[in-house]
C-alpha cells in the first residue's frame, strides 16, 4: 500500500442483473475485503440509460449499506459538486465516515451529463463547474474542521460533554454559497474523509493540484501518465503541497489469460464482437458529442475539420484531448472505435505476470499509486486477480499483504491536512 512505499488497489463494484443489486454488492465487498483490497469504488452517472438496464444506484446510500457488512475496506462514493450543496455534502460524507468507523472517501466529479434532471438550462461550462467545486471544497473542509479537538468528550458519568467554545461558525459568503456553520454532527473519525477528484482538463487539473489527495485519471499510455503526473504535481508543489501529492489513481482494464496466446485470443474476440456502427456514436461521445462520423469510411483517418477544439467542448475535455490526439497521430476511424471501447482508460492483456510487469512499470516510474481492478464476482476472474495479479504484485512488494490501520486514510498512508477553522477564502 502507499504508506509502505507501494501501490493501493480498489475494486470497482460489479452488479449482477439476475440478483438483487445489494446482494451482489455485498458478495463482492466481502470478497474484496478478504483479498485485502483497500477500497470499494462506486461510480455514478445521473441520466437514465447511462449505465445500462440495471441503472445507477445512489452511491452514498449504497456504500453506507456495505459499511455494515465489512469492517476494514474503504468506501469511495462518487458524488457531483455541480448538483449538491456543500452543507449537505459535509453532513452526508461525515455521516458515512461515522457509520463506517473512518472508511469514507469522496470522489468529487463536476458531471458531464444529467443537467436536465436538476433544473432548467444547459450544463454550466467547465470553468463554472470547477469554480463551484473549489468553493464547495472550501466550505466542506471548513465545516469538517469547525469542531476543535476536545470539543466533545465523555464525562465521568459516560455522557457526552460539549465544549461550545471549541465549535466555530465558518461565516462563509462566496460566489455560489452562503454558509454560516458550524457543522451539526460530531467530529469525524478521519476528521476529513479522503478526498479524491476526477477530471483532467486544465480546470480539473488545477482543482486536483490544489485540493485532491488522490486524482482519478484516464491515462491510457505511459507517456500520458508521465505528462499528466508531472503537470499536476508541479502545480501542487507550487501551491506548497508535499511532494508526491496528489496520489495518482488509474483504472486498469485488464484482459487475463493463462497464457499470452489465450490473452491475445480474448482481445481478438472482443474486437471481432464490436458493433462498429454503434461504435461511431461512442467515439463521437469521446470527441465531445458534436461530431458526425456517420459517412466516414472505417479505414479512413479523421480529417482535421472534424476534430473539435478541446477548449470549446463542454463535456469530458480530458477524453476529448486523448481521442483528438489519437486522431492526429493517424488512427483510422476503425482504430479509434476500438480504442473507445476502453473509454480512454489504461488497457492491457496478458498473463498475471505480464500484467504485473505493466503495473510495475508505471509504479517504478512514479505515476501510479492506486489502481482500480474488477472481476471478483466471476470465479475465473477472481482467481486471475487475487491469486494471479495481486499475488504477483505482493511478491514484488508493490502491494501490501494486509491492512496497516483501521481507517482508509491510514491504509493509504495519507496524513491529515492542516486544520482550518478560520472563515474560508472567497
Amino acid at each position: 500500500m502507499t504508506g509502505a512505499g507501494g501501490t493501493s488497489e480498489t475494486y470497482d463494484l460489479a452488479i449482477d442483473p439476475a440478483r438483487s443489486t445489494l446482494d451482489t454488492a455485498v458478495r463482492v465487498a466481502k470478497l474484496a475485503e478478504a483479498a485485502r483490497f483497500d477500497a470499494l469504488f462506486t461510480a455514478d452517472l445521473l441520466r437514465f440509460d447511462a449505465q445500462g438496464a440495471i441503472g445507477s444506484q445512489e452511491p452514498l446510500v449504497f456504500v453506507s449499506a456495505l459499511s455494515q457488512v465489512t469492517t476494514r475496506i474503504g468506501l469511495i462514493a462518487t458524488v457531483s459538486s455541480t448538483f449538491h450543496h456543500p452543507f449537505n455534502l459535509a453532513r452526508l460524507f461525515g455521516t458515512l465516515d461515522h457509520v463506517s468507523n473512518g472508511r469514507a472517501a469522496w470522489n468529487l466529479v463536476t458531471s458531464s451529463i444529467g443537467e436536465e434532471n436538476f433544473g432548467a438550462g444547459e450544463l454550466p461550462s467547465p470553468e463554472e463547474r470547477y469554480a463551484r467545486a473549489a468553493e464547495t471544497l472550501d466550505v466542506v473542509n471548513a465545516l469538517w474542521d469547525s469542531w476543535e479537538p476536545g470539543a466533545l468528550t465523555a464525562g465521568a458519568d459516560g455522557k457526552a460533554v460539549l465544549r461550545r467554545d471549541r465549535v466555530h461558525p465558518i461565516h462563509h459568503s462566496g460566489r455560489f454559497f452562503t454558509v454560516t456553520g458550524p457543522l451539526n454532527i460530531p467530529p469525524l473519525p478521519q476528521r476529513r474523509p479522503v478526498q479524491i477528484q476526477a477530471g483532467q482538463s486544465a480546470a480539473g487539473t488545477a482543482l486536483g493540484a490544489r485540493y485532491a489527495e488522490i486524482v482519478f485519471t484516464s491515462l491510457p499510455t505511459l507517456d500520458h501518465a508521465l505528462d499528466f503526473t508531472r503537470k499536476i504535481r508541479d502545480q501542487a508543489r507550487s501551491l506548497g503541497r508535499a511532494d508526491g501529492l496528489p496520489l495518482i489513481f488509474s483504472s486498469f482494464h485488464a484482459t487475463y489469460g493463462a497464457t499470452e496466446a489465450e490473452a491475445k485470443r480474448l482481445v481478438r474476440e472482443k474486437r471481432e464482437s464490436i458493433d462498429f456502427e454503434r461504435g461511431r456514436a461512442q467515439l463521437a461521445d469521446m470527441l465531445g458529442g458534436g461530431v458526425d462520423l456517420s459517412d466516414l469510411p472505417l479505414d479512413a483517418t479523421l480529417p482535421e475539420s472534424l476534430l473539435p477544439d478541446v477548449a470549446s467542448v463542454n463535456r469530458r475535455r480530458g477524453r476529448v484531448d486523448i481521442f483528438t490526439g489519437y486522431a492526429r497521430q493517424g488512427y483510422t476511424l476503425r482504430e479509434l472505435i476500438v480504442a473507445a471501447q476502453d473509454t480512454g482508460h489504461w488497457a492491457a492483456a496478458g498473463t498475471p505476470e505480464q500484467l504485473a510487469d505493466a503495473v510495475e512499470e508505471r509504479f517504478r516510474a512514479g505515476v501510479l499509486d492506486v489502481i482500480s481492478l474488477g472481476g471478483l464476482a466471476d470465479p475465473r476472474q477472481h482467481d486471475f486477480v487475487v491469486n494471479g495479479l495481486l499475488h504477483e504484485l505482493r511478491k514484488r512488494k508493490i502491494v501490501a499483504a494486509d491492512y496497516t490501520g483501521t481507517t482508509l486514510r491510514e491504509n493509504l498512508g495519507l496524513e491529515l491536512p492542516a486544520r482550518d477553522i478560520a472563515p474560508v477564502r472567497v
